[in-house]
Parts: structure tokens; sequence; C-alpha cells
């Protein structure tokens, strides 16, 4: 019989060793919210603001570039303070690769993840087809939005933001727009928001192109084919050339920007396949040609660096 998904990672690593990279990424969201949550709540001010623009300690600004992309197109001048923030969360956000903002901090990645749970748990199959391109797509009209408009207008509706916001401050209506996420996510398509719709995701994206932190296929060799790890990736086209690759003299580095980082194809590996790592291991193997012939015996293949 069929085990379920990352079982056998369970059975070999055990629960909490087959979930560390899950659980770390909810500590961190909800740390995250904790801290916005501990002055309105507590009357702790760790933290001021909220993920658009926010004070840490009363020194620290932190900015999100989108929103200051968006305030520059409709002709705003920014403060000194936003421009050093948008420079501090730019510079940390290319590090560790931008679509780690995706897993490790927005709050809807939790609203997305808890309908492709139940999505699976109903086993609700197919859905509407969506061009991954899409979130560039709308990624443009948010900035031409702002342009015409002369004001940030999509921020009074993207779902990032008012789900941050109105957990903080009250969200009244705002559950209409969370709830069709929701909904969309588990009767419409697979992953449908945060995987061909958000331009959140898509800025960040091209954020984290060149980054230097990645997950890596080190073991590839001992994969044994059980796909846990593309059922479980929310962006599971960027695993198999890393994965797979290796006849075609491809690196065991993901270096797709789609990547989210959310280690969970570490986690749910039973063979110890994937671990975190940098894009500079990224040793390629021999050229195709070459490895044929040194099979063949008619030559010695040579590693290509």
């Amino acid at each position: 019989m069929k085990q379920g998904l990352g079982a056998e990672a369970i059975r070999v690593k055990g629960w909490l060793a087959a979930h560390q990279w899950l659980l770390a990424r909810r500590a961190a969201q909800f740390a995250v919210l904790a801290l916005f949550l501990a002055g309105p709540w507590l009357g702790y001010w760790i933290v001021k603001g909220n993920l658009n623009y926010s004070l840490t300690l009363g020194v620290l600004p932190l900015a999100d570039p989108y929103v200051l992309l968006q305030s520059l197109a409709a002709g705003h001048s920014p403060e000194r303070n936003a421009l050093i923030g948008a420079a501090v969360v730019l510079i940390a956000y290319f590090l560790v690769g931008g679509r780690t903002y995706c897993a490790w901090v927005c709050p809807v990645n939790v609203v997305t993840d808890a309908a492709h749970w139940l999505r699976a748990r109903l086993g609700v199959r197919g859905g509407t087809k969506i061009s991954r391109s899409t979130r560039y797509w709308i990624l443009a009209m948010t900035l031409a939005l702002a342009l015409i408009t002369g004001t940030i207008a999509w921020e009074l509706v993207n779902p990032v933001s008012m789900l941050h916001r109105g957990v903080i401050f009250g969200i009244g209506a705002g559950w209409f727009i969370i709830v069709a996420v929701f909904l969309l996510d588990l009767f419409v398509a697979e992953r449908a928001w945060c995987g061909h719709l958000c331009p959140v995701g898509a800025f960040y994206s091209a954020v984290g192109k060149f980054s230097p932190l990645r997950i890596v296929a080190v073991r590839r060799e001992q994969c044994n084919d059980c796909a846990d790890c593309y059922a479980v990736c929310p962006e599971p086209l960027v695993i198999k050339p890393a994965l797979k690759g290796a006849d075609d003299g491809i690196g065991p580095v993901i270096l797709s920007p789609h990547c989210t980082n959310c280690g969970r194809c570490i986690d749910v590996c039973s063979k110890h396949v994937f671990a975190f790592g940098a894009r500079f291991s990224n040793r390629r193997k021999p050229l195709a040609g070459v490895a044929r012939q040194a099979a063949s015996g008619n030559a010695t293949a040579v590693e290509v660096y």
C-alpha cells in the first residue's frame, strides 16, 4: 500500500526532523507577527508599524521595497528613512533569496498552505491552469496603476498588506479577500495565489535571482524517485534541473529564483538528498559527450568546474 507523503522520512528521521523546516518557518512567521503585536496589544513597542514600513527599537527603519517602488511610480518623494529601510530589506533578501520572504515572513503563506493541506485531504483534483508568468503581468499592472492614479492603490486590496494590517489593527471587510484567496487555492487552482498570481512574490523572485543562499541536491545520486519533494514543494518546477540534470551537466544547486527556500524538500526526503548550501557549490558534471566516451572506454572523462 502506498505510504503517505513524507512517511518514509518520518520513519527514518523521526517526526520532528521530518518537519524541522516547516516548524522553523511557522515559528518565524508567528515571531514576526508577535513583534508587531507586542506594541498595540501589550504596550511593548519593539516594532512600530507594519510590513510596509516599520521602525525597530526606534532606530532601525525597514521598508517594503515593492511598496517604495509603487510610491516612486506614483510620483511621491520618499523620506530618507524609507530609502534606508528599503535598502536594508533589499540587501537582506538578496543574500538569503528573495522569495524567502514568501515562505518565512508573509502571513498569507499560512492561509495558502492551509488551503493546500485541505485540498489534499479532500482529494480536490485538477483545476484552472494559470500561467506562472501571470504574476509578472500583475506586478507590471500594479506599477502602471500607481503611475496612472498617483497613489499606491494596489496596497488597498493587496492580501498580504491587508492581512498583516488587519491582524494588528482590525481587518473588518478585508476578511472577504483573505477568504477569497483561501477558496481560490482550495477549489480553483493549486497554489493559485502564491505560485501564479501574487505580485509580491514576483517582485522578490527578481530580487533574489542571484542570491548566494540556495537549496542543493547534495546527494542526488541517492534519490529513490519517491517524488515526495515534488509533491510538497510550492514551486515543483525548480527541483528537476538540480535533482535530475547530472547527465546534462547541470549542477546540483537549485538556481531558480522561484524557489522559496522553504526547506520542505529537505524535510520529506528520507535519503537526505537536499540541504541548504551556496550557489557557488554548483559543480558541473562531465560534458555529456566526453562522459559517454569514457563509459565506452575510448576516453577519460574530464571534470569541468
